[in-house]
């Protein structure tokens, strides 16, 4: 008997460390067959799911079902990396970047977090956990890289809908210079920002419409299908509809039949670090606070990560000041960085809005002050619209500059309670019928009715503007026509004003060669093809090539020189350089094109392409495989609607050539237009397809709207959906 139990218990564990999944426990199987009774999910015909329950608890238990279906590697993926389990999937390059989440995400407390949660929201969680356990349970085939059963908790590592959580400001060279000896190198760089120059939000009032009804523009910019498009509603109120970031049980960037939102990455200064003086005494190390010698706190912290032999482990020893973990060393002090750390009432924030019928409802989930990151563009059926401002912003001293780490040893710099949300930027019902944001200051998002700089304390908005306020500027200044249609073609539309200056600067340049220079000559052509543009993009257009592949290099120049302002080419500030150099970026711009295309007279659709290939998070591309023109650029040049898109390497693509052709990743990944009437009206667009499946005929199926910015028919109404329906089903296949 005894050597049957061992046998069996050593089974167990064999399957366990292989990563088997343990069959359900038959009181989890019945709960789950007799949640999936109360769901309907209806996929209409461009496979976007429709979820319906009898309660909202219901409703998040098909809907991330639903979400699984369409791509449970996203949906895991996003927890390894929320709750830093990464390394254990993907091997020890990603050590370091699972010990930066785990200096905050502690499962210990989020489990006694949960267990103190109000019971609606308990309730919400615990769907959350059996909707993907029971699609785990009736899809065998599909093998979990890491997490084999998922918990309730868990839904609190994971409350940003965001790209970019306040977690992944901390720098991983410095944090792995501090914890992993200097010399080592083992953390992977950082890469470019994933969020490609921000999102677009509009809302227009209905005075300066023609039904007199508001409009809103939902327009984020992520790395492509980072979220889903689903409608989620229930018997208890819910009826929302738009972008889910993958594992999240709310819709994060949408609308109701009310009301609709819109997120745009902030620039409020939310997040700070301070440099802490640290001595040894005695065996244990102190940081200095005032008068006092604090001692520092430590706490093991043990990485898992996988390696050809399976899996091995770093053990680190973090430290912690009341500030927060140390995360790095500067000028012989230890850094501390602290942010918002509340996971309940920010999960509590992002369920409530999407319930909110009313700019008053709309305004007490706001008052929960635990949005850290975001601002928001706001309309609603009553005709309101508004701005608000990322709502967790510590008060603090204005006389020190909170950009920079500051001193932790002096309590002046302590935080001192939070702004409420009428002390934000925060603007209702502007006179001049519009509010807008793109990730730039909001100073001018409402025109004459913008909000001023002077009224607010400087560490509101650490952002600076944007060549693509301006083309929102040029866009709703003075327009009363406003109709549907019209908002989605200004999300469209196709001017590139950041070339206003820089393009004027060469052509003088060029006017004031003599006659005789060679460089004249040369450069005559591409010159004439220049003055002729009109700075609006196409897939035809030769200018479009030439002018963005000599914008790279001028940015190139003037960056090395130290004359821009800012290393990002989406400051609207024109770089100044000399006409020696201006004329030389053209000519490398040409070189570039002809060696690289055969001309540098090369419509620019033959270059700016669309291509899924596989449903893989990094994707591979291939010059030999179909792909699609696409005609908008990415968002630095002014372009509201975004493709962030370049060449790849041999190495990124697993072939020798690697590719000529630039084939995007980020910018537009859902767009939504939105009529607030008697009836809610909208039009979308998702990147690519709904499924992450390549065999489904819902993989690229959008590709061609997406290109074209034909957003297609929304339905929101379950009527709408007769004739348009493909599968009605519960979850588990019934």
């Amino acid at each position: 008997m005894k050597k049957s139990l061992i046998l069996i218990a050593a089974l167990m564990l064999s399957t366990l460390c292989h990563g088997e999944k343990i069959p359900a426990r038959s009181a989890e199987r019945t709960r789950w067959v007799a949640e999936a009774k109360d769901v309907t999910i209806i996929r209409d015909d461009w496979g976007v799911a429709h979820v319906y329950g009898k309660t909202d608890a219901d409703t998040v238990f098909g809907m991330i079902y639903a979400q699984s279906e369409d791509d449970f590697n996203r949906v895991e993926t996003n927890y390894l990396n929320a709750m830093g389990l990464l390394a254990e999937a993907e091997g020890e390059g990603k050590v370091y970047q699972d010990l930066r989440m785990k200096l905050f995400i502690d499962p210990e407390v989020l489990k006694k977090d949960y267990a103190a949660s109000p019971e609606w929201l308990r309730k919400l969680m615990d769907a959350f956990a059996d909707g993907v356990n029971f699609y785990l349970a009736k899809h065998p085939e599909v093998k979990p890289r890491v997490i084999q059963h998922f918990e309730p908790w868990m839904a609190l590592s994971f409350t940003e809908g965001s790209i970019g959580g306040d977690m992944e400001r901390v720098d991983l060279k410095k944090l792995e210079a501090f914890y992993g000896g200097r010399n080592s190198v083992a953390a992977l760089p950082e890469g470019t920002d994933p969020e490609p120059g921000g999102s677009n939000g509009i809302a227009i009032a209905p005075s300066n419409t023609v039904q007199h009804h508001a409009l809103l523009l939902i327009n984020p910019h992520t790395s492509f299908f980072f979220r889903s498009e689903l409608q989620m509603v229930s018997g208890e109120g819910l009826d929302a509809y738009g972008a889910v970031t993958w594992g999240q049980f709310f819709i994060y960037q949408g609308f109701n039949d009310r009301v609709g939102w819109m997120h745009t990455t902030s620039g409020v200064d939310a997040v700070d670090e301070y440099l802490e003086t640290v001595h040894r005494q005695d065996g244990h190390d102190y940081y200095k606070y005032g008068d006092e010698e604090r001692p520092v706190v430590e706490k093991q912290i043990i990485v898992p990560y996988r390696t050809e032999h399976g899996m091995a482990e770093k053990k680190f020893t973090a430290y912690y000041t009341h500030h927060g973990p140390v995360i790095g060393e500067q000028d012989g002090k230890w850094m501390t960085i602290r942010m918002m750390q509340e996971p309940v009432k920010a999960l509590t924030q992002s369920y409530l809005r999407i319930k909110a019928k009313t700019y008053k409802d709309y305004l007490q989930t706001m008052e929960l002050e635990a949005n850290s990151s975001n601002n928001t563009i706001y309309a609603d059926a009553d005709g309101r619209i508004a701005y608000f401002h990322g709502n967790f912003i510590p008060r603090r001293d204005t006389k020190f500059d909170f950009t920079k780490p500051v001193d932790g040893s002096d309590p002046a710099t302590e935080w001192r309670g939070l702004l409420s949300v009428e002390e934000t930027p925060h603007l209702l019902d502007p006179k001049s019928g519009y509010v807008f944001n793109v990730n730039d200051s909001p100073w001018n998002g409402a025109g004459e009715s913008s909000l001023r700089k002077r009224d607010f304390p400087a560490y509101v908005e650490t952002g600076r503007e944007s060549a693509r306020g301006l083309h929102a500027m040029r866009l709703l200044q003075g327009k009363k026509d406003f109709t549907l249609d019209s908002l989605m073609a200004a999300a469209y539309d196709s001017y590139l004003p950041w070339f206003i200056k820089p393009l004027a600067a060469l052509t003088r340049a060029w006017a004031s060669l003599p006659a005789s220079s060679e460089t004249k000559s040369a450069l005559a052509g591409q010159i004439a093809v220049l003055q002729g543009w009109d700075l609006r993009w196409g897939v035809d257009s030769v200018a479009t090539s030439l002018a963005i592949f000599w914008g790279q290099e001028i940015t190139k120049a003037a960056i090395a020189s130290g004359s821009h302002p800012a290393s990002h080419e989406d400051e609207f500030v024109a770089p100044s350089v000399p006409d020696d150099v201006a004329l030389k970026a053209l000519a490398t711009a040409s070189d570039r094109l002809t060696a690289d295309f055969g001309s540098w007279q090369t419509p620019w659709g033959e270059i700016n392409r669309f291509q899924r290939l596989t449903g893989d998070i990094v994707q591979r591309f291939d010059d030999a495989k179909p792909s699609t023109p696409m005609g908008f650029t990415y968002s630095a040049w002014g372009s509201l609607a975004s493709f962030a898109a370049r060449p790849y390497t041999a190495e990124e693509t697993g072939r020798p050539s690697g590719t000529k052709k630039w084939y995007g990743t980020a910018g537009n990944s859902f767009v939504a237009v939105v009529e607030f009437g008697d009836k809610v009206r909208a039009r979308a667009v998702t990147a690519g397809g709904e499924s992450g499946h390549p065999q489904s005929p819902h993989f690229k199926d959008q590709v061609e709207r997406y290109s074209t910015g034909n957003l297609r028919e929304v339905y929101f109404y379950r009527d709408q959906l007769k004739g348009h329906t493909e599968k009605e089903y519960h979850p588990g296949g019934s």
